[in-house]
């Protein structure tokens, strides 16, 4: 008997829509549904709560859901490129375009037909999930060049473009969405201004005083808030200007302010994608969105729809969790399951410009009889609100009903849910939000607790997985349960949560570094120095096993590293270090290594300036100004480094060793010495920082910043260890982070002589050094701490352990130690003899490697682009250290 299956038809290929076709093919859909996905953007689906990340990527795949191009399961055809037009109900068909392939995506993802034709496609079952578009305000010029939405990648790589020629640009818009689009452009390095019409940022979600800590969080960035104004219109010709505004409430004629701007990003909210269901008939929501029941299935039988274009009870959800848990529903019912959608808490923990905010439940207290319990630190930046409910008349007790979070949003996953549990709260419900120094109490995580938002994982659920389904470690957690796998911000609970059950059931937690040893990394460091080990073998042989690998081997090394301050290409350590180490130099994908030289706080006078641009030339080097101040030199051959080296140290140059885990800059404005807000000299002390830090290997790459005042226009607080001036002296942060998940740093100590600043610099780096894991950035390591940063106060302001004049000293032998790995380097001919390309033929450059030219400089070849070849003989490069270019 033979058995017709059906074909169901996806149109959109969006986050939601990828969660979708993965549930259907993990539940066993495609066993009986062949399934089409119609992708209208020409690249598969991407995560879009991410999407700031994508300045800081090497390529917009890093981003990608479905990096292989194609789904695993041959039933589920995805075609990209493919704008579907139509919607023939009666016939049960879709009508799509597929417009010309973009040659310049990489990788190309061809349509599967000829360009501009127009196909019919037929369903059995459809589902809509073709997302939501930017709200665009009437607003007068908004159609001038250098107007802007954001919303897909190449929205971003638009914006990006324009702000090449840019200095300032603004963002419409003060919410979620719009502090995003800020962070963008503050990324890009524009002057940053927010324009929102509400008397504070984040209106829905957040009430005047929260909205006014995170106004202060904001300005400290450096980005200008300019809120309870309209838009009146954007200037300029043909390209924008500027931005006109007046107060809100008031008619037009009234006093305007104009901003200089030349690009304007609109971020005022979103509207359901909703014309297609229009056209063909479908039921629609009053304020848009379509009309779907507990299903999510439309006015018509066959047509599903999910995601923010679905309007569940008249309601449009504008965030990922709840169109995942729509997906989720819609595979359930095709199975014949009893899945509903019932809503969906619109709780919510973010990380906006790397402040944390969390919102959950009734945050504005209305619901009778709520009373609000509010701490506020301004000084910290931290600002918590309970809901609570009146005392029950029986017992006294009091139930969570909602709250607000901002700076501090640690509590979120214990807090959210105790307001569906209905849990009695302690008799002094203040204590749930005031710091543990000062009254408060950490209460534990309830199996129902929430963990990853984005995917709906409780606590439970973890454990569930750990105790029945066998997993051992967060991967394969993440594989069972999803937490993790979107926004990874809860990967850090997970691992707690698995740690902390193996302990409970008495099974080790192994902590181990790797398979060859049974100690951690604080555990080993301690021990090399208490034994005085200089040798990786004398190591492995009394505390380890086998040979080492991949992950113990570069460990040690840096152990050794900071601890005696030895060459790392010494002969004993040498093949311990991994590829950049190894060549003291970044190894790029083409096989060619690029040359970073440090230059202390971004000060350089032009001689030096000189230097670099003729080593460039003489070379043929790509050249490339990085964010950290300073000019990386790319295409570098192995056999060139020499030379190359030798140039830059010869002009008083040296090792700025990018391509190990240490110091990599100290970032700086340029403070009183010029700026007129300027209130200390931010560049004297970022050279005095960057020297004295310079060298020290750690177990991550650390960066600093200092900043001459409050504007922070060296973006301190996104790095290790921040400075900012104040009228008093300096105030210390520490603990933040950029790239794709950026952390602010959090206040230290405030108002520092400059000799009490460096002390405790001294004691965080080297307790840091001592106590955090492998490869652990310094945020991860103060929230991992038991106290997290009032522990890190304890050690290092308050010196609870003694320790400080011992870490201090440490530091102060790896200042007396240091000296150039480049100089060195090149004063030794053993060390000298590695950098060849072949040990046989030392003279001869590695043929594989080719390059292009691209905007006048060099770029590694792309296979079947032509290839531009050069014989380059560097000005003053010993013979034979010649390139093929």
């Amino acid at each position: 008997m033979t058995h017709l299956r059906a074909t169901l038809v996806v149109v959109g290929h969006g986050m939601v829509a990828h969660r979708f076709v993965q549930a259907a093919i993990e539940r066993g859909l495609t066993e009986t549904h062949d399934i089409v996905v119609l992708g209208e953007e020409p690249r598969p689906a991407y995560d879009r709560v991410a999407l700031t990340s994508f300045f800081a990527a090497d390529s917009p795949d890093e981003l990608s859901l479905l990096p292989e191009g194609e789904y695993a399961d041959p039933r589920v055809r995805l075609v990209l490129d493919a704008a579907v037009t139509e919607i023939d109900r009666p016939g049960r068909a879709v009508t799509y375009v597929s417009p010309t392939p973009r040659p310049s995506l990489d990788p190309p993802h061809e349509p599967l037909t000829g360009p501009g034709e127009v196909h019919t496609l037929g369903y059995d079952v459809l589902v809509l999930a073709t997302g939501a578009a930017p709200f665009v305000p009437p607003v007068a010029g908004r159609d001038k060049d250098g107007c802007f939405v954001y919303r897909t990648i190449e929205d971003l790589e638009a914006i990006r473009t324009a702000s090449r020629d840019a200095t300032s640009g603004i963002v419409i818009g003060g919410g979620l969405l719009g502090l995003e689009a800020a962070n963008a452009l503050v990324q890009l390095g524009l002057d940053t201004h927010v324009v929102e019409m509400a008397p504070r940022l984040m209106p829905v979600q957040l009430d005047p005083a929260a909205g006014a800590t995170l106004v202060r969080h904001v300005e400290q960035l450096g980005v200008n808030v300019h809120a309870g104004v309209l838009t009146e219109a954007i200037t300029g010709n043909d390209f924008v200007t500027g931005l006109r505004l007046r107060p809100a409430g008031t008619e037009e004629g009234h006093e305007t302010e104009t901003i200089d701007a030349q690009v304007v990003v609109f971020s005022a909210g979103i509207r359901p994608r909703d014309a297609l269901a229009r056209e063909c008939g479908l039921d629609v929501a009053s304020r848009g969105g379509i009309l779907v029941d507990e299903q999510c299935r439309s006015s018509d039988e066959h047509v599903f729809a999910i995601g923010e274009c679905a309007a569940p009870g008249g309601t449009m959800y504008g965030l990922v969790a709840p169109g995942y848990a729509m997906a989720e529903v819609v595979v359930d019912t095709l199975l014949d399951g009893p899945g509903t959608f019932d809503g969906a808490d619109m709780s919510t923990k973010l990380k906006l410009l790397g402040v944390d905010v969390a919102t959950f439940g009734d945050a504005f207290a209305t619901t009778d009889g709520a009373l609000e319990l509010v701490f506020s630190d301004a000084v910290a930046g931290i600002y918590k609100k309970l809901v609570v409910s009146e005392p029950d008349p029986a017992n006294g007790s009091y139930r969570l009903l909602g709250g607000i979070l901002v700076g501090d949003a640690s509590a979120y996953g214990v807090l959210r849910p105790l307001v569906s549990s209905g849990i009695a709260l302690p008799a002094n419900p203040e204590e749930l939000i005031l710091p543990a120094g000062r009254g408060g109490v950490k209460l534990g995580m309830t199996d129902e607790a929430q963990v990853c938002s984005c995917n709906d994982v409780s606590k439970g659920d973890i454990l569930v997985a750990v105790r029945d389904e066998g997993c051992e470690d967060v991967k394969s957690v993440r594989a069972c349960t999803r937490a993790g796998s979107t926004c990874g911000s809860c990967v850090n609970v997970v691992k707690n949560i698995i740690e902390e059950h193996f302990a409970s059931v008495g099974k080790v937690v192994d902590k181990g570094l790797c398979e060859h040893f049974p100690l951690s990394r604080q555990e080993l460091f301690d021990i090399v120095a208490v034994h005085g080990y200089r040798r990786f073998d004398d190591i492995v042989e009394a505390h380890g096993t086998g040979r080492g690998c991949d992950v113990c081997k570069p460990a040690i090394a840096s152990i050794l590293a900071s601890q005696f301050n030895g060459h790392v290409l010494d002969r004993d350590n040498r093949q311990l270090q991994d590829t950049n180490d190894a060549y003291l130099a970044n190894i790029q994908r083409n096989g060619t290594y690029s040359v970073v030289p440090r230059i202390p706080g971004g000060e350089i006078t032009p001689d030096k300036l000189i230097v670099i641009g003729e080593v460039a030339r003489d070379f043929s080097l790509y050249t490339k100004i990085t964010g950290g101040q300073r000019i990386d030199l790319f295409g570098a051959r192995m056999e060139e480094l020499p030379a190359i080296w030798r140039r830059l140290v010869d002009a008083g140059f040296e090792s700025g060793h990018a391509y190990g885990k240490s110091l990599r800059t100290v970032k700086s404005c340029v403070g009183s010495t010029w700026c007129r807000f300027g209130v200390q000299d931010s560049v004297g002390l970022a050279i005095t920082l960057e020297q004295r830090y310079r060298g020290l290997r750690s177990p991550h790459k650390l960066k600093g910043g200092v900043s001459g005042c409050a504007r922070e226009c060296a973006e301190a607080r996104g790095k290790d260890f921040g400075v900012i001036a104040t009228e008093k002296g300096w105030n210390l942060y520490v603990g933040g982070n950029g790239g794709a998940v950026p952390a602010h740093a959090r206040l230290l100590a405030g108002d520092l002589d400059t000799e009490t600043l460096v002390s405790y610099l001294d004691r965080f780096l080297m307790y840091y050094v001592r106590t955090a894991d492998r490869l652990q950035r310094t945020v991860g390591w103060v929230d991992q701490l038991d106290g997290g940063l009032d522990r890190v106060r304890e050690v290092v302001v308050d010196d609870a352990l003694g320790l400080g004049a011992e870490l201090e000293a440490e530091m102060d032998r790896h200042v007396g130690s240091y000296f150039d790995e480049w100089k060195a380097t090149l004063e030794d001919p053993e060390k000298l003899g590695r950098f060849v390309s072949f040990v046989n033929a030392p003279d001869t450059p590695d043929p594989s490697i080719s390059f292009t030219e691209e905007r006048g400089q060099i770029r590694p070849a792309e296979p079947g682009v032509p290839v531009v070849l050069a014989t380059t003989i560097p000005v003053g490069a010993p013979a034979g250290t010649g390139g093929l270019r």
